[in-house]
This record gives structure tokens, C-alpha cells and sequence, in this order.
């Protein structure tokens, strides 16, 4: 669930008796504590030093974090909102600013989390000749977001605040675009402040909640999918306990994970990439499917293959926040407009079903599940499966583990089981370079827990240079680097596609351990698996942002096929 707004801090509200005249910057940065907002990520920019003044005299509250590229910032405001539920605050300059944040716009789009992205814009009296680093916003961003606005009067800068900060929390949560004129925030208003925003949420019928356990209790072979955002640990919780009183299997969606413990006896596997068989054969059989907070995209449904559409096959109940959201892809059975926190609360008040017929059935799929995540044996010295599997023994159960997109991750979705609520940041976008920035954001926030990024050697080096970030404020992250000197995922899909005819995916890199030494950070090199513990070990120790180089076998190009066994396959088929 949500915080409430209480729990954001101090609640300021001008009274008329206060109001005095401010800048357009003035207001902002006041609105901007108003709304509890702790934390702005950007890359500075001389079309908003207004703001950045401002801001100046709320160093109190508000920490600015400069950051070297505006995708990198977008990124970790992104991950502070998936990881808080209220909406992660990032600033860029115009033109070129603007588009290098988009990447991080869109992950928060697709990811459904909270965001606003503000962007200084040029002067009023410019607009339309080209000027500099000119660009319309409204459609640049259009499709990219929950809503985008530019302030062109000073006076309503309260007004148009808290309508950013009221959309990008309420239903459906996403990513809300404010663009700034920078004569704007240097012209002067006397006008009242804005409440601080309070999420709206949709909360579902209890006729509607009576419906499901009616629906329950006439099936003899269900599924839980839960996904999406909205979650806490709260949530978890609720889940678990509304699953082991009923015995249900839970599956979690695509980059997902943390919404269930695995060691659950109902945890029954992940519907992603790379989703085990036996739960895509189980979700095939199911003869109800209750479906809590995910859209079942394209990664989750295997290229939307793995249900029928617009009817899946089986009783659908699908639960989503956001009324446009219901039957937007799948015609349920059951279409329920409700958060999952409230939706998930109203179900841990249904008296359990008696003597449901499914228990085996939800005890093999869990079964199923456990053996899945054991790690595989690949080609070279270096087992990514391995390691990743004694990391988790090694960590805390509140460590956060982050990634970004790219066959390397398999490994870390399939052989690292989370537990709790809050723990895993991955884009279900798909978005590269993500996984560096998005640890930086989760060790700001949460200074005292472990974070641990892994990135491949292509996705890192795509903000890679946060490491800078990561020294200038302390956040001793142990990046994990898998380098095996090509964009992998894409190889994978070249050799299937046009087996031995290597064009484009490979790469030469640097020496990744002293990339990190030269920021002043610690480096290690791994060749061999037993070398990572030691590594990891010493990492830690050193206080410092740390980056662990693991040099794995080319072939080793997902935790089952080789790159050779994926060639010869193609080529067989041709």
C-alpha cells in the first residue's frame, strides 16, 4: 500500500497572511518540499538555475544528486519511485537533456511507476523559430507518459505541481512530464502553495470480491499471478497468507519476483523470459486464473502466446489499477478496477475455501519451482548460475539485487530467489543500463542495506560513468560486471536467426576492475568461480563503491544452450 501522506514529512501550506513574492524557481523548489519530495536526481542545466537556487535554501530537505548523464538520473529517480511508491523526482536542461532522460521516462511508463521528470525549457519569446535545444515536449513525450504540461504563468506552478505529483500516483501510477520556461521560473508571483497530493486508489466491490472466491471454490486446478506496482511488503504478506490458507500456487510475474518469498510452499515459479516449462505447461492447464497487478505484456506472455486473446481459455480474472486498463489486451471473465493493496486486503478477509482439491497441485508446481532456480553447469571457468545461487546465501534477506537487460540476467532471475518485498529492481521494459544507475538510487535511499548490481559488459558501459555518482556521494555498490565481449542477447537471437554470420553484436572492452580503481573505487578481476566469494568478500570490506570484472566463456550464452548448440540448431532447421 502506498504511504500516506503523513508519512512523508512536515505538511506546508502558505496562509494568506504568509505569502510574500517568489520566483517561479522559488516556488517550485517550496512545492517540491511541500510534496515530500527528498531526493532530485539531474544533470545540471542553465535553463533551470532558477530552480537549482531555489533549491539552495532547502538543503535541509531536499538533496540535489548531480549525476553524468540525464538517462542515468532519470533511471535513479525511477528506481526510488518503484521503490518507495511515491514519485521519483528527476531534472534535466532542455533539448539534449530531455531526450537522454526519455530512456528512464519510458522505463517508468511501461513499469507503471511513479515519476516526474522536470525539464527546463527555453524562454517564451523563442518558441517556434528553432531556437536553441528547442523541442515541443507535449509531443515528444506524449506517448511516453501518464501526462506532460508545460507552466507557461508563474502563478499556477502550485497548481500544475500537485496535478504532476496527483496523476502520477493515482490509478494506474506512471511517469508525469513538466516542461519549465526558463523566463517562467525567473518571473515573480505572490500566489498561495498547493496541498500536499494524497494517491488516489480505486478499491474493489466486495460483490466483486465475493465473485472470486465463488470462482475459487468451483475450480479444481487455479493459479495466482500476481505483478505490477502498488506492492509493499504489507501487500506480500497478505498474499502469502491468503495463498496458504487456501492452498494456492502464486506464480509472480516478468521482473516481478519479490512480490512472494520463494521459500513459500506456494511460490510456483516465474512467468517471464526464459519461464520453466512446467509453468507454462501449469498455466495451460489452469482452469482459473486469477491475475493481481500485472498486465501479462509481452515478456510475461511469451509474445502473447501464452493466453488467448482476447478470451483466454480459462476462467480469467484479472485485477488492474486504472479503469482503461481492465480488458485492454484480455476480455475477462472477471475484470476488477482496484489496486492490488486494496484488492489483495479484501481478499485476506474471505474465509478460506474448505478442503480445496488442489493441494497437490499447488505442491508440485512449488516443487517444480525449486528445482528450476538449481543452478545449470555451462561451458568455461566461470559459473554465473553458481555464483549467483551462493550470493543469495551469503546476503541479507533485505539486500537489494539490480539489473538491467540482457542474457546475463537469466541467471539472476532464475537462480536468485528473493524474499522480500522491495528487493529487486529490473526493468520489465527491457531497458539496458539500467542496472548500474538503479543501485546508485537504491543505496541513496536505503544507505544501510547491501545493494548489488549486475550488468552486462554492454549494459554497463551504457552508464557505467555513474560510477562518478556512486564516489561523489558514498553509495558503496558492488557492481557486478558479466563480460563475455558481445551484446549477447542479441547475438543469441542473430545465431537463430542467421547462424555464423556475426555483424554487429560483438565488442572489445576495457579492463572493467580498473575502471572502477581509476574512480577511485575498488576493482577485482574474477576467472574462476571460487574466486568470486573472496572477491565479494573483500568488496565489502573496502567501504567503497566496488566493481567484480566476471569473465565468462562466450559460449555460456543462456544458463541451458550454448551459442554452438544455438547455431547448429538454426542451421539444422535452414
Amino acid at each position: 500500500m502506498l504511504p500516506s501522506p503523513s508519512s512523508f514529512g512536515l505538511v506546508m501550506v502558505m496562509t494568506s497572511a504568509s505569502l510574500k513574492p517568489r520566483t517561479g524557481g522559488q516556488i517550485l523548489a517550496d512545492q517540491l518540499r511541500i510534496h515530500g519530495v527528498e531526493t532530485v536526481f539531474g544533470v545540471p542545466g542553465e535553463s533551470y538555475l532558477a530552480v537549482l537556487d531555489a533549491l539552495h535554501d532547502h538543503t535541509d530537505a531536499i538533496q540535489f544528486i548531480v549525476c553524468r548523464q540525464e538517462g542515468g538520473a532519470a533511471m535513479m529517480a525511477e528506481a526510488q519511485g518503484k521503490l518507495t511508491g511515491r514519485p521519483g523526482v528527476c531534472m534535466v536542461t532542455r533539448g539534449p537533456g530531455a531526450t537522454n532522460a526519455s530512456a528512464g521516462v519510458h522505463i517508468a511508463h511501461q513499469d507503471s511507476t511513479p515519476m516526474v521528470l522536470f525539464i527546463g525549457q527555453i524562454a517564451s519569446d523563442t518558441v517556434e523559430r528553432e531556437a536553441f535545444q528547442e523541442v515541443d515536449y507535449r509531443r515528444m513525450f506524449g506517448p511516453l507518459c501518464k501526462w506532460v504540461a508545460q507552466i507557461d504563468d508563474v502563478a499556477r506552478i502550485p497548481e500544475l505541481v500537485h496535478q504532476a505529483f496527483q496523476r502520477a500516483t493515482a490509478g494506474r501510477p506512471g511517469p508525469v512530464v513538466l516542461a519549465l520556461p526558463e523566463d517562467m521560473l525567473t518571473a515573480v508571483a505572490t500566489v498561495p502553495d498547493a496541498p500536499r497530493f494524497q494517491p488516489a486508489q480505486a478499491y474493489p466491490n466486495p460483490k466483486d470480491v465475493a465473485q472470486v472466491r465463488e470462482l475459487l471454490a468451483k475450480a479444481q486446478r487455479p493459479l495466482v499471478i500476481v505483478g505490477g506496482s502498488g506492492w509493499s511488503n504489507e501487500t506480500r504478506l497478505a498474499i502469502e497468507g491468503f495463498a496458504a490458507r487456501n492452498s494456492l500456487p502464486v506464480a509472480v510475474s516478468f521482473r516481478r519476483q519479490a512480490h512472494i518469498d520463494h521459500r513459500h510452499s506456494s511460490f510456483a515459479g516465474t512467468v517471464g523470459i526464459g519461464i520453466d516449462p512446467a509453468l507454462q505447461k501449469r498455466i495451460g492447464e489452469a482452469d482459473l486464473l486469477l491475475v493481481i497487478g500485472s498486465r501479462i505484456g509481452e515478456m510475461a506472455s511469451q509474445g502473447y502466446t501464452l493466453l488467448s486473446i482476447p478470451s483466454p481459455k480459462q476462467t480469467f480474472v484479472h485485477v488492474l489499477s486504472g479503469a482503461e486498463e481492465v480488458g485492454r489486451v484480455y476480455a475477462p471473465t472477471l475484470g476488477i478496477n482496484a489496486c492490488s493493496a486494496g484488492f489483495v486486503e479484501a481478499l485476506a478477509a474471505l474465509p478460506p475455501i474448505p478442503s480445496p482439491p488442489w493441494k497437490e497441485w499447488t505442491a508440485a508446481a512449488h516443487a517444480d519451482a525449486q528445482a528450476f532456480a538449481k543452478p545449470l553447469v555451462h561451458s568455461g571457468p566461470v559459473q554465473v548460475g553458481e555464483i549467483v545461487s551462493a550470493l543469495r546465501a551469503r546476503l541479507p534477506d533485505d539486500a537489494i539485487v539490480t539489473n538491467g537487460a540482457g542474457n546475463y540476467a537469466t541467471w539472476v532471475h532464475r537462480n536468485f530467489p528473493f524474499h522480500i518485498y522491495g528487493t529487486q529492481l529490473a526493468p520489465t521494459s527491457g531497458s539496458m543500463g539500467y542496472g548500474a544507475p538503479s543501485a546508485i538510487g537504491a543505496k541513496l535511499l536505503y544507505p544501510a542495506r547491501t545493494v548489488v548490481s549486475f550488468s552486462g559488459d554492454g549494459c554497463f558501459l551504457m552508464h557505467g560513468q555513474e560510477f562518478a555518482t556512486a564516489m561523489q556521494y558514498g553509495a558503496a555498490v558492488i557492481f557486478v560486471v558479466i563480460d563475455n565481449g558481445m551484446y549477447g542477447t542479441i547475438r543469441m537471437h542473430q545465431e537463430r536467426e542467421y547462424p555464423a554470420r556475426v555483424s554487429g553484436t560483438m565488442l572489445t572492452n576495457p579492463d572493467f576492475a580498473a575502471y572502477a580503481r581509476a574512480f577511485g573505487g575498488h576493482g577485482e578481476t574474477v576467472l574462476a568461480t571460487a574466486d568470486f566469494a573472496p572477491a565479494f568478500e573483500r568488496a565489502v570490506a573496502s567501504g567503497k563503491p566496488s566493481l567484480i570484472h566476471l569473465k565468462i566463456d562466450p559460449e555460456a550464452i543462456t544458463p541451458k544452450l550454448s551459442l554452438t548448440q544455438i547455431r547448429e540448431a538454426a542451421q539444422a532447421r535452414k
